[in-house]
């Protein structure tokens, strides 16, 4: 989307680590504000004494644009966000200094030109950030238990009966006949192994905190209806999606995940390729981590994928799986409505486990099933259900509030 904001001033700021460099011209592209180097320390007190309630400020998204912007916004009519890989003008400038990138971007602000960003709020930040450190955590993990793998592959040792990486498998490790540097790099991969679990853990509860409150706790029941998608990964879509009014169609959002396929249209040929990956990569992790899990448990998406794999493959199928599970998101979000595949026992024993998880439902001062059935209310199925099976044990629902 471009930008497209009114104003006396274009004031474009090129932001660097320690620095910022401020320019502006007017509605005829005149510069009014020669370009200038300000101190990030600095830049507070500077804003107040020379921008107006009149300016349009415009500046990339960088790791410090949303800090900026929550300082820019009481001082300034408007604050766009620019997407750095698509503001051509200056990536291919042949030229390129502070100073000529300052006064690009506030010419191409003038005439409406900037490719926007969505400015997310705070809560949506926050909760990027913690699914973003997360993936760090794990990705951690993945690594040194590769690493650890690849040692015993590279001496042809068979791995013991259990768990690999258990805390009672430390010592079959430790008596590995290896030489002095290779047990030294055993022994700290599995002491890394071995704190960030609890790290791992520790933010895993602070999600699943964060998924019985406002504004997720509303929303992230018509994710779990939604077959293989469980708390967690409902968080990642929804911190990813943030407004789903941002998407006035279900194909925005198929784009914005990165899972729309490619197209090469000129002339007299139309052709469609694999799927542009140009979105959000932690989107397309979860929703294809969802589909193998639909397609196991869930029958109508097994037969569904099962005569997608005959056609295109396994691999093709999963992608198209997930990118028609993203559409039903899309359809339940806007709509707040159930989906029609749902299965109303899956469904269920997803909430319950929602609710026993980090006593989810007794930090709202209700018990399991009252929970349980306030959600599948929210969600609008199940209103005639009296009672339901979850680990062999069989639970009694209150009276559903829709079923007068």
């Amino acid at each position: 989307m471009l930008s497209s904001v009114s104003g006396e001033r274009f004031v474009a700021l090129d932001v660097h680590k320690h620095y910022v460099v401020v320019g502006a011209v007017n509605p005829s592209q005149q510069v009014v504000l020669s370009p200038r180097r300000v101190d990030l320390d600095d830049f507070l007190s500077w804003s107040q004494q020379h921008l107006c309630l009149t300016d349009a400020v415009v500046l990339k998204a960088t790791t410090n644009a949303w800090h900026l912007c929550d300082q820019l916004r009481p001082l300034v009519s408007s604050v766009t966000v620019a997407h750095p890989n698509l503001v051509k003008l200056i990536t291919t400038a042949r030229v390129k200094t502070d100073a000529r990138d300052t006064l690009h971007l506030a010419r191409l602000l003038a005439a409406g030109l900037i490719p926007v960003v969505w400015i997310p709020p705070q809560d949506v930040r926050e909760l990027r950030g913690l699914i973003a450190h997360r993936a760090r955590l794990i990705r951690q993990r993945t690594q040194a238990k590769n690493r650890l793998r690849s040692t015993l592959h590279r001496y042809n040792i068979a791995p013991p009966a259990g768990g690999l990486f258990l805390q009672a498998q430390h010592p079959w490790w430790e008596n590995l006949s290896l030489s002095a540097v290779e047990k030294l790099r055993i022994r700290q991969d599995l002491s890394l192994l071995e704190n960030l679990e609890p790290l791992i853990g520790e933010v895993e509860t602070e999600l699943t905190r964060l998924s019985g409150t406002e504004p997720w706790a509303s929303q992230v029941v018509f994710l779990l209806q939604v077959p293989g998608i469980g708390v967690i990964n409902a968080l990642i879509l929804l911190a990813a999606i943030g407004d789903i009014t941002r998407f006035p169609s279900a194909k925005q959002l198929v784009g914005y995940a990165g899972l729309g396929a490619s197209v090469h249209a000129s002339g007299q040929t139309y052709q469609t390729g694999h799927i542009t990956k140009q979105g959000r990569k932690e989107m397309r992790a979860a929703l294809v981590e969802a589909a193998w899990m639909a397609v196991e448990h869930h029958p109508h998406w097994k037969d569904q994928f099962e005569r997608l794999a005959m056609r295109i493959g396994k691999r093709k199928a999963i992608v198209a799986i997930a990118r028609k599970l993203l559409v039903i998101i899309w359809h339940v979000l806007s709509k707040q409505e159930a989906d029609r595949h749902a299965d109303q026992a899956m469904v269920t024993r997803a909430i319950m486990e929602w609710a026993r998880n980090k006593s989810t439902a007794t930090r709202q001062g209700l018990s399991r099933v009252e929970f349980v059935r306030r959600e599948l209310d929210r969600v609008g199925i199940g209103a005639e259900m009296e009672s339901f099976v979850f680990n062999s044990r069989t639970y009694h629902l209150p009276a559903s509030a829709r079923s007068g």
